[in-house]
């Protein structure tokens, strides 16, 4: 069965993006010479994106408006918004929890839960989140938006590994 995770960076505080909504904080300390490149690491053994309206509109708006950066994925992102899906980008408005359930019993790599905190958030009160990989930056926002949120119980974790460089430091666990 396909594994679900959580690849996601966060404030030391807890937040996934300001109070405006912005990730230009999303950086190390300035020590570039240091950064290591995780996600190419991770993203050999998916094939398969889930993600919300506020990330995929932020990615196509603001961080890479000229090209879709997921080309190599499906990406599903989840709205009520009426849009044309294409090969590559499906939009739905499926149930969160339906859709990870029906997508984790098909054939095929695992599936990288994109964002955001509501998504993050349904999934995870389902306990449908098999490993999470966090990256917790060295900035401290104060506000904005949490990564989890009025949590509905616990979910017990097993550190499989960390790792820092240029100030940041990535977290990966797995559920118990």
């Amino acid at each position: 069965m396909r594994k679900i995770s959580l690849f996601i960076a966060m404030s030391l505080d807890g937040y996934i993006a300001d109070r405006k909504g912005g990730v230009d904080w999303l950086e190390g300390q300035g020590d570039d010479h240091e950064n290591i490149d995780s996600y190419s690491e991770f993203a050999k053994n998916i094939d398969t994106i889930l993600m919300g309206w506020n990330t995929y509109h932020q990615i196509v708006t603001e961080l890479s408006p000229k090209e879709w950066i997921y080309n190599d994925f499906i990406t599903y992102v989840i709205t009520h918004k009426e849009h044309d899906s294409t090969e590559k980008i499906r939009f739905t408005d499926s149930s969160p929890v339906e859709l990870v359930k029906r997508l984790k019993t098909e054939n095929g790599k695992d599936i990288w839960i994109c964002g955001g905190a509501n998504l993050v958030g349904q999934l995870v009160n389902a306990d449908l989140i098999d490993c999470y990989y966090i990256t917790v930056i060295p900035t401290l926002l104060g506000s904005g938006i949490r990564l989890f949120e009025n949590a509905a119980h616990e979910i017990k974790l097993k550190l499989l590994r960390t790792q820092s460089y240029n100030g940041m430091t990535d977290l990966v666990y797995m559920r118990r």
